[in-house]
């Protein structure tokens, strides 16, 4: 049987009850992995991902599934259904978020702790109480040690500093980031990987430089109109947003992105659509 020639990356962020923009509900995160095993997908570790990017040969239809910034309902959601049935995924932490203390409930158990949607977790994390919607260290070891997830960088503060006042001191603030994140990764880990998502998909040439010389080799963007074949630099990788839709939608645009006449064409033409938007 041929490998594959292109990997979607799928992009969430949270399974929360709720739902939303970037909020999948549990039962359409449930769909998407029952799609996925219903038609013989397999999900890819980094490593196996950065493998075939170089031509190591991984099944026909392989997904990298990530997650950003470490939210709780990762842990209470997200999680069981992963390990349910069989899935992998990967999760970029924003590294000051994180606190320690004991491991809480997740799906299945009694007394679930509230997970907020993404607006409110953003209110709460910068009213200091990230505690309350990311994850713990605890936590985030208990799921790398069974294998279900394993975690990244997405730098330290999640900060866009191209923006604002000091914006004339992006490439130092960026540096800081990385370094520092790098560090607790270390500490609180044991080791930190080459794989590193851009916070809010900013990036330049200077970025990737100084991402690159701090040894942070595979860069995750958030453009989605691209396709992640063999030969594809893995300083530029895409990524398409999952949205809080069924599995069969979900399916249908996977299928898109591995199609080798289709899947080029949807790119170019959503990528003119949305040039169009801009100008």
């Amino acid at each position: 049987m041929s490998g594959a020639t292109t990997v979607p990356v799928m992009m969430y962020h949270h399974v929360t009850p709720q739902g939303g923009m970037i909020n999948a509900t549990p039962e359409h995160f449930e769909q998407h992995l029952q799609w996925l095993q219903r038609n013989g997908w397999v999900s890819l570790s980094a490593e196996q991902f950065a493998g075939h990017l170089v031509g190591r040969k991984v099944p026909r239809k392989s997904v990298l599934i990530t997650f950003d910034d470490g939210y709780l309902d990762n842990w209470v959601y997200a999680y069981p259904l992963l390990k349910k049935y069989g899935f992998t995924a990967t999760i970029f932490l924003v590294t000051s978020w994180v606190n320690d203390g004991p491991v809480r409930p997740y799906a299945g158990q009694a007394d679930l702790p509230y997970c907020p949607t993404h607006k409110e977790c953003e209110e709460l994390i910068a009213a200091g109480r990230s505690d309350e919607v990311i994850l713990r260290w605890s936590e985030i070891r208990a799921m790398q040690q069974e294998g279900v997830i394993e975690f990244h960088s997405h730098t330290h503060t999640h900060t866009r500093w191209d923006l604002g006042a000091q914006r004339a001191e992006k490439n130092e603030k960026i540096r800081w980031e990385l370094e520092q994140s790098r560090q607790t990764l270390i500490t609180q880990l044991g080791a930190v990987s080459p794989h590193f998502c851009w916070p809010q998909g900013y990036f330049d040439q200077d970025y990737v430089r100084i991402a690159q010389e701090l040894g942070f080799t595979h860069l995750y963007t958030t453009q989605a109109f691209g396709s992640n074949q063999v030969g594809t630099s893995p300083a530029h990788i895409y990524r398409f947003a999952v949205r809080d839709t069924t599995g069969a939608s979900v399916g249908r645009r996977l299928n898109v992105a591995v199609h080798p006449l289709i899947g080029p064409v949807f790119n170019a033409w959503k990528a003119w659509r949305r040039r169009r938007r801009q100008q």
